[in-house]
């Protein structure tokens, strides 16, 4: 079973793989398995913050 990764860890992975896609001359196979790994990554981070978002209006007083 995998271990689930952290916003950070994601976060991280994918501010790598944005500055690999940045190299010019990187290989298209290469830039497009890159791309793939940033949009998994991406995900992640969205629903990462989703989360949080729920967590925090769940607790968050409300204007009665």
């Amino acid at each position: 079973m995998a271990t689930e990764v952290t916003y950070e860890e994601a976060k991280t992975r994918l501010d790598d793989v944005v500055a690999k896609l940045e190299d010019k001359d990187l290989p298209l196979d290469d830039m497009v398995t890159l791309w793939e790994e940033g949009e998994r990554l991406a995900k992640i981070c969205e629903e990462k913050l989703q989360a949080a978002r729920a967590r925090l209006e769940a607790v968050r007083p409300s204007d009665a």
